[in-house]
């Protein structure tokens, strides 16, 4: 599995990499113009992500902006709906607004900080991201 993580926060970064890494292969980027960057170059390159998670609060472009980018580029590229990338939000906010508009532009999944990872794994197995104990 291929992830990105878009995060600002080194802590919050370094702490996804170490979970996230048993899953898959992880790319680091530390805003919105990085992750859609990042994005476009695995889908040229043939490569594409299986999950993003994406910070709300980042500089140059935030997680909301970026998720939508993310999203129109995958029309752009005509991109099937079973093809899509998954889009995880992670945030320390609680603004309902912020989970609204997250879940309005396609976000398949959305994780408060601290982020509980049993939850989040959860989440993942709900995505057909990660089976069974077995597989992982």
């Amino acid at each position: 599995m291929r992830i990105l993580i878009a995060e600002d926060d080194l802590a919050s970064r370094k702490f996804l990499q170490k979970f996230l890494s048993k899953y898959g292969e992880c790319d680091l980027v530390v805003d919105g113009l990085e992750a859609i960057e990042a994005y476009m170059l695995a889908i040229k390159e043939n490569k594409p992500y299986d999950l993003i998670c994406l910070d709300i609060m980042m500089p140059k472009l935030d997680g909301i902006k970026t998720l939508k980018a993310i999203r129109d580029l995958e029309i752009q590229n005509h991109i099937s709906e079973k093809e899509t990338v998954k889009i995880i939000m992670t945030t320390a906010l609680s603004d309902s607004e912020y989970v609204k508009k997250a879940f309005e532009y396609g976000s398949e999944a959305y994780a408060s900080k601290p982020i509980d990872m049993d939850k989040f794994k959860e989440v993942m197995k709900r995505l057909g991201l990660i089976g069974t104990e077995k597989q992982e």
